[in-house]
């Protein structure tokens, strides 16, 4: 961006966020450190998010941000140089210049964007009852759901695969007998019950919540192809981040989904990247608009997950930056690890409000010069209270300023410019086509069939060729173990396997047939190496 000074103008190694007495800058090297981002409704909040993610996508850094109102989609298009823009900039300095951003717009339910979706498996048991509202002894099912399916090879890629294994673990209550001969899905049931009691009622309710999420739009999430996370961190031919936005307008209506999604896409980045240490800029930066959704009626062992996550994933490159209307959505562990902060204004008709603001000034480093209590009810529209850490990572004292405007456009795109951007995607083709492989609604079916699949391949050894090779990849790692704190040796085993058994035995799967292709393989992979949340991080 051409500017009149300078010394105001992006550099290498840092980005410029606005100016008040003091500029600031928020540097590189030090934004996989998080932040945060809050201000009540209309205080612009949006805007500031787009100047930061402008930033990162010129200096090379891909951004992923949740648009909630579709204002965001506005940086896919050229900027106007409207009167009350082109003003702030000249009382900054600046000589404002239009810009846009090489743009990717993802949509769970696959109507603005590009679908997104994650197998059954991917998700794990923890978010999934996360996500379902399960209490500890339907969670507690579910977990045996998935210990028997990678028991038997049976792959869990979309809703009906879930149904189905729960419908097979639950207890026959037919009068036939236990004969093994009378139900083909005896060994099933008995391997669910060798690990506690099972209840047709616990199972019951569990499907009853899968309706209910179902009713929500959920199923399109889960399926194939599944979303790979290397397709959000991409850099177009001028070296500059894409900007990947999930339209979430619709999305918002299942708030817990919509945070489930989230948690999952970060738990799947903190497993699947190397350790990066400390780098000259992110890998990728994350933001997370409404991010209180994230917290709210959240079990201790979930926020306990989350705020390792938010910790640990600073080590593999990439930055969390959250969005909401006060600091105290956010719980005190993770506000911790919130290093770079942009405060708008906030209101305080309430006693409520006026507790809320003072925890609010609270959070900042206290400059000598400002009254941060005072200031932030006093903060004009596209002003905010800045903290970006310095130096050796140390935040710097509060200072207030005004945000400097957006270079691409400020608000929604039209359909007709959505439909451009999507025809000329990079990743035209490759989600947009949903495909139902064979998993473990169709090697039950054929089991309850009395097919050749039931009498032989699908027997109780294993599920077949599949289950035999998910048997000895679980035998030569140890993962065939009952789920608990892992030995050295097993976590380094399962270390190498995180990198190789997506290659190996996904290839071997998909020679063995089209029916059994990249999706079982996935799934051999994933049942060794669960997600970060429902594997990595729970030992």
């Amino acid at each position: 961006m051409a500017t009149s000074d300078n010394k105001l103008a992006d550099t290498d190694e840092k980005i410029f966020i606005g100016k008040g007495e003091q500029t600031a800058w928020l540097t590189l090297a030090l934004a996989n450190r998080h932040g945060l981002v809050t201000g009540a409704t209309g205080t612009g909040k949006t805007v500031s998010l787009q100047v930061m993610a402008e930033g990162f996508a010129r200096a090379g850094v891909p951004v992923f941000a949740a648009d909630i109102k579709g204002d965001l989609s506005g940086i896919s298009e050229v900027g106007e140089a409207k009167d009350f823009i082109v003003k702030r900039a000249q009382e900054m300095g600046l000589t404002f210049q239009p810009d846009q951003f090489s743009t990717v717009f993802w949509d769970v339910f696959g109507e603005q964007g590009h679908p997104v979706r994650a197998t059954i498996t991917e998700m794990g048991p923890l978010l999934l009852a996360r996500m379902l509202d399960l209490n500890d002894v339907q969670e507690g099912v579910l977990n045996v759901a998935f210990r028997v399916a990678d028991e038997n090879g049976l792959a869990l890629i979309d809703m009906k695969d879930l149904r189905a294994l729960l419908d097979a673990i639950a207890p026959d209550g037919s009068k036939k007998g236990a004969d093994e001969g009378e139900d083909p899905l005896a060994s099933i049931r008995k391997a669910a019950q060798s690990y506690g009691n099972v209840s047709k009622a616990t199972v019951g309710t569990i499907q009853r919540q899968l309706l209910v999420l179902e009713n929500q739009g959920g199923a399109k999430f889960f399926g194939e192809p599944a979303l790979t996370l290397k397709d959000f961190m991409r850099t177009d031919r001028d070296g500059r981040g894409m900007v990947n936005i999930l339209v979430a307008d619709k999305l918002m209506q299942s708030p817990r989904l919509y945070a489930t999604f989230l948690l999952w896409m970060l738990s799947e980045l903190f497993e699947e990247l190397p350790e990066a240490g400390d780098l000259p800029k992110p890998k990728l930066v994350f933001f997370f608009d409404e991010a209180h959704l994230l917290f709210n009626d959240a079990p201790k062992a979930l926020m306990d997950k989350i705020e390792q996550v938010v910790r640990l994933i600073r080590s593999k490159g990439v930055g969390v930056y959250f969005v909401t209307q006060n600091p105290i959505d956010v719980p005190d562990k993770v506000l911790a690890q919130l290093g770079n902060r942009v405060q708008h204004a906030l209101r305080a008709f309430t006693p409520r409000d006026q507790k809320a603001v003072a925890a609010a000034a609270q959070t900042f480093r206290p400059n000598p010069k400002l009254d941060t209590a005072r200031v932030i009810m006093e903060l004009a529209k596209g002003e905010a209270l800045v903290s970006f850490l310095e130096g050796g990572g140390t935040p710097s004292m509060v200072e207030r300023g005004m945000v400097r405007p957006p270079s691409a456009r400020i608000g929604p795109i039209t359909p007709e410019e959505r439909k451009a951007i999507m025809d000329a995607s990079p990743v035209k083709g490759k989600y947009d086509t949903a495909i139902d492989a064979e998993s473990a609604y169709e090697i039950i079916q054929k089991r309850l069939a009395g097919g050749a699949a039931s009498a032989e391949g699908s027997g109780s050894e294993g599920g077949g060729i599949l289950g035999q090779i998910g048997a000895i990849a679980a035998a030569i790692f140890g993962t065939n173990v009952k789920r608990g704190r892992l030995s050295t040796g097993q976590v380094i085993a399962r270390n190498v396997t995180r990198s190789v058994t997506d290659k190996v035995v996904g290839g071997v799967v998909a020679d063995l047939g089209k029916s059994v292709g990249g999706s079982v393989g996935g799934s051999i992979g994933r049942a060794l190496v669960r997600g970060a949340l429902g594997g990595i991080l729970r030992r």
